[in-house]
């Protein structure tokens, strides 16, 4: 199982440097599932390999002038805030047992892969639709700054319980929201996972026991992948590659539901 873990942790990086998203939401089931860790610790090094990860990415983007960074600032404070909050302050004092009833248990665990379950089907939803936007041919364009700090605050939820990057939310709201022209949202989005996940891993280093080797050795497997995403997404049309990607989402979602409820 762990050979497929690292294989797809290669795909994790193809999928993070070709469409700015939908890698990290991968990281924890293949963590959980393939590797055997803990969900909660999961979550933690999900936030580390997503985040150094997704540096490398956004440091290519960088270079070719693909980052927005005032879009990046407006969307990355309010989730920073929010993530760190989440990850100091109310997961380290939920109980693993949340509920007992007789033989019956419903423990964080469980409740953590039901949530990411929901997250990935939500995911794959916004990828297999597709919906052709039309992009502003004056970027940037007078920036809706409230409405970013409110999608700020929602990604930050979701990366704070969930370990998840929340590219495939960063995404569609750049795009819709700003008329942002997808290459320059693939590189913001990656910049934005960056700050994100790794505040989030900061936030746990001091009371999460992590393995660091194990986390180097996926990690260097994950920037080899996102480094042949980022040289993909220069020669194929990412949209045609969204619905595919968006399907294969969602089976893995329906599986980790349907083995968590039954």
């Amino acid at each position: 199982m762990e050979i497929i873990g690292y294989t797809l942790s290669i795909f994790i990086g193809i999928t993070l440097g070709l469409i700015g998203a939908g890698g990290s939401i991968l990281t924890v089931p293949v963590l959980v599932y393939l590797f055997h860790i803990h969900p909660t610790l999961a979550t933690s090094y999900s936030l580390f390999i997503v985040g150094f990860t997704s540096l490398i990415g956004s440091f290519l983007k960088i270079k070719e002038n693909g980052v927005d960074y005032s879009a990046a600032t407006y969307f990355g404070i309010p989730s920073v805030f929010v993530i760190l909050i989440v990850r100091k302050v109310l997961l380290v004092h939920i109980p693993e047992v949340i509920l007992q009833i007789h033989h019956f248990q419903l423990t964080k665990s469980t409740i953590t892969m039901i949530a990411f379950a929901v997250l990935m089907l939500g995911a794959s939803w916004s990828m297999i639709k597709n919906k052709q936007i039309q992009v502003s041919t004056n970027h940037p364009i007078k920036q809706p700054i409230t409405k970013m700090i409110f999608w700020g605050i929602g990604i930050g939820l979701v990366t704070g319980f969930l370990g998840a990057g929340g590219g495939f939310l960063i995404i569609p709201a750049l795009v819709i929201l700003l008329r942002m022209p997808i290459r320059i949202a693939i590189g913001t989005s990656l910049s934005i996972i960056t700050l994100n996940s790794l505040i989030g891993f900061l936030g746990d280093i001091d009371h999460v026991q992590m393995d660091w080797f194990f986390l180097v050795k996926l990690l260097s497997i994950t920037i080899l992948g996102v480094a042949i995403g980022s040289y993909l997404q220069k020669k194929i049309a990412t949209d045609k590659l969204k619905p595919i990607f968006g399907w294969f989402i969602f089976f893995v979602g329906t599986y980790i539901l349907i083995k968590e409820l039954f």
